[in-house]
């Protein structure tokens, strides 16, 4: 595999900072089809002689618009967005500080596996930040569709989860939120680095690279990074929006999932989880390429 060029020091503290303005960007842009995701994901199998709730993303989208206009869209967006700008701070962080303790030097390269072994460890540092966010995001996202209003915000929805069965509650579907986050977000950077310098112009420095290239490398390394995550990711939605006690544990809901509804079961939402991905990230990376040139600036001593 090639090498990717590291043109100065890495500074996990300025990538901290930087993926935080990358959260927000991603966030605002991708939260409604997150929605959708979550709805379709989530809702029950039809039984004999009746109808799905939604038949797509389509028809999600236009259903959750018609019943809870366009803010139905933005359910459940306090809680991620309280937690998501140090979310992607600190993945970022984390991707920084793996790519930090593989460097040699400041010009010394960086093979793309090792590029792939620091978004892994990327995935891992964001888990105490994603796992109780994502759990609390899709309940108030399911809840809308359920008719029964359990929380009246992501604050009742925490102090609610942890009177019912302490911390535990809170970070149910830690595991699947590791299994998800792990691979997919080493596949994340590898890919987002190596596009950059695949689109980096002969000659020319990929930290030159252009808004238009830098959007579109973003937006494919999300595309990239839920091509891998979305199997977990059902099984992670599923699980934190079950009643407690239903599953034994991920694998009793991969059996029973697989057994009632197929393999393709594993790709609810694909539709929506793709339309998003693009934007979406090709906004995270472009807030945080942005900001990162403002901090080298500002402060190139740290």
């Amino acid at each position: 595999m090639g090498d990717v060029k590291v043109h100065q020091p890495v500074s996990p503290v300025r990538n901290f900072f930087a993926g935080g303005v990358g959260g927000a960007c991603l966030l605002l842009a991708g939260h409604p089809l997150d929605t959708i995701k979550v709805r379709l994901q989530t809702q029950p199998k039809a039984a004999y002689g009746q109808h799905v709730v939604y038949t797509g993303t389509m028809d999600c989208l236009r259903s959750t618009v018609a019943r809870e206009g366009m803010r139905g869209l933005y359910k459940g967006m306090a809680a991620p967005l309280a937690g998501v700008s140090p979310m992607m701070a600190i993945g970022f962080f984390g991707f920084g500080l793996g790519k930090r303790l593989q460097q040699r030097d400041p010009d010394s390269p960086l093979t793309y596996p090792q590029i792939y072994a620091a978004g892994m460890l990327s995935g891992i540092c964001t888990t105490v930040i994603v796992a109780p966010g994502e759990r609390i995001k899709c309940l108030l996202q399911v809840q809308s569709t359920s008719g029964l209003r359990k929380y009246s915000g992501p604050v009742d929805c925490a102090v609610q989860l942890y009177k019912q069965q302490g911390i535990r509650s809170v970070y149910k579907g830690t595991v699947l939120t590791l299994m998800r986050d792990v691979p997919s977000t080493g596949v994340y950077f590898m890919s987002y680095e190596l596009l950059k310098n695949t689109l980096t112009p002969t000659g020319q420095s990929v930290d030159e690279l252009s808004i238009p290239r830098i959007l579109f490398a973003g937006g494919m390394a999300g595309i990239c990074n839920w091509a891998v995550a979305i199997p977990a990711d059902v099984l992670k939605s599923i699980t934190q929006t079950a009643p407690e006690g239903k599953y034994s544990g991920f694998r009793d809901v991969l059996r029973e999932l697989v057994r009632e509804e197929g393999l393709r079961s594993l790709y609810k939402g694909f539709s929506a989880v793709m339309l998003r991905a693009f934007p979406a990230n090709a906004a995270c990376f472009l807030g945080f390429e942005v900001s990162l040139k403002f901090l080298n600036w500002l402060a190139p001593d740290y």
